[in-house]
């Protein structure tokens, strides 16, 4: 099912709201790009409004026919096949500007809060550190997994191709014990646990943000029947779709566990060691669906859990608001938190929490209905990473591995591993 228009972008506050366009072109979208599409939905309602007027004149002949006496009624015939082929000559233009519209719509990103940071990748602002920045350890996380056998690339690039690699012995140990840490602590904040769909229809992506913006780090399979989802939120954004949700019944809170796969198109040549930058990893993604009024307060939620899950793995690590230019398309703001890395001596991204507000509710058509009432409003979303499987096993590999090559166990890792220490090999 194509998604309507009009359920793309809010055009009527694109065109009398300033604030709203000024929050848009602040993402750096491309120079003209809205005024090109006011411009064709310009055209569209003043064709729109010829077409209605031909139909109303249509129906209105059409019932007359069977009004007048026979004698008139050859006339009146010819009088409505003209108007038929007068309709028939302009709705092709017609699906064609909605066409148009449509498609210039697809690719305008959400406006920024008016909070966010002018700027681009290297302008965000830095909200807080914390934690010691730490030296680096002996053998940084590529070394130390290939020492401890935890991670195989070798066979893995001759088998699937650069950006792949086995995880092997107590590394998938640690990955499990991760993924159920994460699943703890967001069941203990009223999330409920899910295990998504990796295979995802193109609709979801358009609907979630993604297309067409980011299909070219997808894969797609199938013949293009089905994409690959680089992240549980897609599936778990589409769980509500055409849903009208209890108002009373908000925030609704999902944690989803899945397998993610990721071109990473456009990083040649970058973070190339280890696993940090992999086509194909595992993801405990946090999602909520909130009303207006409580969305602000459930990003600041999913911040304050991300760094409650990070304290308790020990990193040091600082919380940087996004700048406008580098935000996707569908979020509002976004906070990254950045972990120190130490073999790197430089602070990299771990996980994020954006808001969308209804930028995705507005395509999936998920609204909030208040009991009783009438009001049916869109509904906000909002996600964030728990744990990101591969990127803090590589952190655990630098912060926990001793000077005579063992590895520590984290604390809140222990009950699911089921040992404190690992010895070196």
């Amino acid at each position: 099912m194509r998604i309507p228009r009009s359920d793309v972008i809010d055009l009527k506050r694109l065109r009398d709201e300033p604030d709203y366009r000024a929050g848009i072109e602040r993402k750096r979208v491309r120079e003209g790009l809205i005024d090109d599409l006011l411009a064709a939905d310009d055209r569209r309602r003043v064709l729109l409004g010829e077409v209605e007027a031909l139909r109303a004149e249509q129906n209105a002949a059409s019932k007359a026919i069977s009004k007048v006496s026979p004698e008139e009624r050859p006339a009146k015939i010819a009088a409505a096949t003209e108007l038929k082929e007068r309709l028939g000559a302009i709705e092709p233009d017609l699906d064609a500007l909605e066409t148009e519209v449509r498609s210039l719509a697809l690719t305008v990103p959400n406006p920024c809060d008016a909070d966010v940071p002018s700027g681009g990748e290297d302008d965000g602002e830095v909200l807080r550190t914390v934690g010691e920045q730490i030296a680096a350890p002996a053998l940084d996380h590529a070394d130390y997994a290939l020492k401890m056998g935890w991670i195989e690339t070798e066979h893995a690039v001759e088998m699937s191709g650069s950006r792949f690699a086995y995880l092997m012995r107590e590394a998938v140990l640690l990955e499990f014990a991760l993924v159920q840490y994460a699943m703890q602590t967001l069941m203990k904040h009223g999330f409920v646990p899910v295990v998504t769909p990796v295979l995802i229809r193109e609709q979801a992506m358009e609907q979630a943000g993604f297309f067409p913006t980011d299909k070219s780090t997808v894969y797609e399979v199938d013949g293009g029947e089905l994409y690959l989802t680089g992240t549980s939120e897609v599936p778990l954004s589409a769980l509500h779709a055409g849903d009208k949700l209890d108002a009373d019944a908000l925030p609704l809170r999902y944690a989803g566990f899945s397998s993610c796969f990721r071109r990473e198109a456009g990083t040649y040549g970058k973070d190339t060691r280890g696993i940090f930058r992999v086509h194909q990893f595992d993801k405990v993604e946090m999602f909520v669906y909130a009303d207006a009024d409580q969305s602000d307060a459930e990003h600041e939620r999913i911040l304050g859990i991300e760094e409650e899950i990070i304290n308790g793995l020990g990193f040091s690590y600082q919380v940087v608001k996004i700048a406008a230019g580098d935000l996707g398309a569908p979020a509002t703001k976004k906070y990254d938190v950045e972990v120190w890395l130490p073999s790197e001596g430089a602070y990299r991204e771990l996980t994020s929490c954006s808001n969308y507000r209804d930028y995705s509710a507005r395509r999936l058509g998920t609204r909030a209905n208040v009991p009783g009432g009438k009001d049916n409003r869109l509904v906000h979303t909002l996600n964030g990473t728990a744990v990101a499987v591969a990127r803090t096993l590589l952190n655990l590999f630098e912060y926990y591995q001793q000077p005579d090559g063992s590895f520590v166990v984290p604390e809140v890792l222990r009950a699911y591993v089921g040992t404190d220490v690992i010895s070196a090999r």
